[in-house]
């Protein structure tokens, strides 16, 4: 090898992680191409096989919301004033899919990119980052029903006014998507070690759902169960959902108080899942 080659300059090096808070935006978009792969893999391949295809996207949260009108309106009785239940209901679900998705798609990163991890380098951060970004399109389709919803009820007269704070919705939206990012890179970190607790994920899910406000206005449950009000109190994706549907619908309130303590619990999170992800990934390979 002559001193040419040696003195040359390479265009990448990669070089171990020394700091496990690491997050290298400049590596990151170097490799935006593939990051833009894997969210079109994502959005593609989930229904490519299927009968309905994205419909799915669709038939979910409306068979969910119906569910809820049904069993929480019609028979529990939960009084959503003038807004119709319905919409109530497709509100809080839309925003909780978002989240949802976000954390079973990122919770299972090791173990279902193993044999990609192991073949070839590339920031590991970009696999659970185009989950978050490929549930964003997933969002703003189920979106769009939720307004085509929003514009029928109105039109039939319901008691509907656009809240003007609605253009911060889109914070809201990447505090859910942070969140679940965050979760599942320490799920994902986890499940590398304790594989039983993958299945533990969908029951989790569910559990939590009830304690984010998701079907019911977060007052309702301090007044009618005060002994349970903490669960919720001390949850950030309550304050989440519980504000989108104030900017959505204006109903319900705004605790500002409430917005910054998950400010708060989304940062620590969200360090916390860094410094878990970038610990495994240096050793996975050996576990998984």
């Amino acid at each position: 090898m002559n001193n040419t080659e040696n003195n040359k300059d390479w265009l990448f090096e990669i070089t171990p992680k020394n700091n496990f808070f690491s997050l290298n935006f400049k590596e990151i978009w170097q490799y935006r191409d593939l990051l833009l792969l894997f969210v079109k893999r994502d959005v593609i391949t989930v229904y490519k096989q299927t009968v309905l295809g994205p419909l799915w996207y669709l038939i979910q949260p409306l068979f969910t919301s119906v569910t809820f009108t049904i069993i929480f309106n019609n028979v529990a009785g939960i009084n959503t004033g003038t807004i119709p239940p319905f919409l109530f209901n497709l509100a809080g679900v839309t925003v909780w899919n978002y989240f949802t998705a976000c954390l079973t798609g990122t919770s299972d990163t090791f173990k279902a990119n193993a044999n990609i991890f192991g073949k070839v380098y590339f920031p590991r951060i970009i696999t659970p980052l185009s989950v978050v970004i490929s549930n964003l399109i997933k969002f703003g389709i189920q979106f769009f029903i939720f307004v085509f919803f929003y514009i029928f009820y109105y039109i039939k007269g319901a008691n509907l006014t656009l809240n003007g704070l609605v253009v911060f919705f889109p914070i809201l939206i990447a505090f859910m998507g942070i969140l679940g990012l965050a979760l599942g890179m320490l799920i994902s970190s986890m499940v590398t070690k304790y594989r039983d607790l993958s299945h533990l994920i969908g029951f989790g899910i569910q559990l939590l759902m009830y304690l984010s406000a998701v079907m019911y206005p977060m007052e309702l449950i301090k007044d009618k169960l005060p002994q349970f009000g903490w669960l919720v109190s001390y949850n950030p994706l309550a304050y989440i959902i519980e504000t989108s549907r104030y900017l959505l619908l204006s109903t319900g309130n705004i605790s500002v108080l409430g917005l910054l303590y998950t400010l708060v619990i989304t940062i620590v999170l969200f360090l916390i899942g860094l410094l878990v992800f970038n610990k495994t990934e240096k050793s996975f390979i050996d576990t998984v």
